[in-house]
């Protein structure tokens, strides 16, 4: 097994889209988690840990992973977090919570 695979299973594409409006603090969650789980486990395939990632956790898979990878892709450089849901944005500093 590759030492960048941070499971055991390829997720499916089934559960990358959302089924429903999705709260501004759930959304703001995932996006702050997803990056999280990037900077901690530095894979050689971002994309492919990121969708293991949302397969495998249970709350993210109410986000769409799309919408995910795009608010990711705007991530400036340095300590900052996602606020205000599908239509927030970046902000200086740590997320209020974990």
């Amino acid at each position: 097994m590759p030492a960048d695979r941070p499971f055991l299973t390829d997720p499916t594409p089934d559960g990358t889209h959302g089924n429903g409006a999705v709260p501004p603090a759930l959304f703001d969650l995932a996006v702050n988690r997803a990056a999280a789980a990037l900077r901690g486990l530095r894979p050689a395939q971002p994309d492919a840990a990121l969708a293991a990632w949302h397969a495998r956790t249970r709350f993210a898979r109410r986000v769409p992973l799309d919408a995910v990878k795009v608010a990711l892709a705007a991530k400036p450089a340095g300590e900052c977090h996602w606020a205000g849901g599908e239509a927030g944005g970046w902000q200086p500093g740590r997320a209020p919570f974990p």
